[in-house]
């Protein structure tokens, strides 16, 4: 019963979104599990923390990541807190708990070249589809939004007129960005794809399947996925390494982090650093070249 309680407050109060949601479900629904199974614990409101280190070893056992580990225990902890604010429990069995270390994995955005190459070349068809997935990631590249923003992009949120996209992000908070004329293109191309696909639409999100229905998150993985397989030999080609490949050459020509992290749609400058750390070769390069006492070739 706490489980749903705790779900339900992260919906409607803290206002999650529906993929964290599920996340923190699936997360907790599967630790109660465990207890069940492992030590016939049929609640783990009241669980101590030797029970849950047993939970954290098992999981190191089973081959799972210190970073995914971390975030198991994440919630957790969240869960906890919340227990301790309804009174339902004294202290969180996690306040001395020390996560796990984390080996700090560089992701490599796309290259400018491997963008262009892509969206310029002739990837694309003029089928309903094809228009649909070229859209999808010019996008995804020309505004750094998240892959669930842009599946709940609408249609009213599209405003051509004065070039400015609306977009709901995380804890529903609102965002404008800009349209660029090649963006603007897409759009306008994709949108008479729709009228003569779909002549009567009433489905109010933007982007629509070819059945006319909201996107899934699966799709718009598997299409980044397999057109960046034809020009990327990057090991990730996920819808997020799109955005973080808008975020790092915007830095790399210059912008400013604050504006970067308002396209992003951070809450704290924090987590918009974290997109420094790829563009620090374009840097050293352009430190070199610049300063009066680089070594210039």
């Amino acid at each position: 019963m706490s489980i749903s309680k705790f779900i339900d407050y992260l919906e409607k109060e803290k206002k999650y979104s529906p993929h964290t949601i599920t996340a923190y479900t699936k997360d907790l629904n599967l630790f109660q599990s465990f207890c069940e199974v492992e030590f016939d614990e049929t609640s783990i409101d009241q669980i101590d923390y030797p029970l849950i280190r047993s939970w954290i070893v098992s999981l190191v056992e089973s081959g799972k990541s210190n970073r995914t580990i971390n975030r198991k225990v994440s919630v957790l902890r969240s869960f906890y807190n919340f227990l301790l604010r309804v009174e339902v429990r004294e202290t969180n069995p996690l306040r001395k708990h020390t996560p796990l270390k984390e080996e700090k994995k560089l992701q490599l955005p796309f290259t400018e070249k491997e963008i262009r190459q892509l969206l310029d070349g002739d990837h694309f068809t003029d089928d309903y589809k094809s228009i649909l997935i070229k859209t999808i990631i010019e996008t995804l590249y020309c505004t750094g939004m998240r892959r669930a923003e842009l599946i709940a992009l609408t249609s009213k949120g599209v405003d051509l007129n004065s070039r400015v996209l609306k977009v709901i992000g995380k804890r529903n908070k609102e965002r404008l960005i800009p349209i660029i004329p090649s963006l603007e293109e897409q759009l306008k191309h994709y949108q008479s794809a729709v009228l003569e696909h779909f002549p009567q639409k009433d489905n109010p999100f933007f982007f629509c399947s070819e059945k006319g229905k909201k996107l899934s998150e699966n799709f718009v993985y598997k299409s980044v996925n397999e057109y960046f397989n034809r020009v990327s030999t990057k090991v990730k080609k996920s819808p997020h390494m799109l955005r973080h490949s808008f975020a790092t050459h915007l830095l790399n020509q210059g912008a400013d982090l604050n504006t970067v992290k308002d396209l992003l749609g951070h809450a704290s400058l924090a987590a918009t650093q974290v997109y420094t750390n790829s563009s620090m070769q374009q840097i050293k390069a352009v430190y070199k070249n610049a300063h009066p006492r680089g070594e210039k070739k």
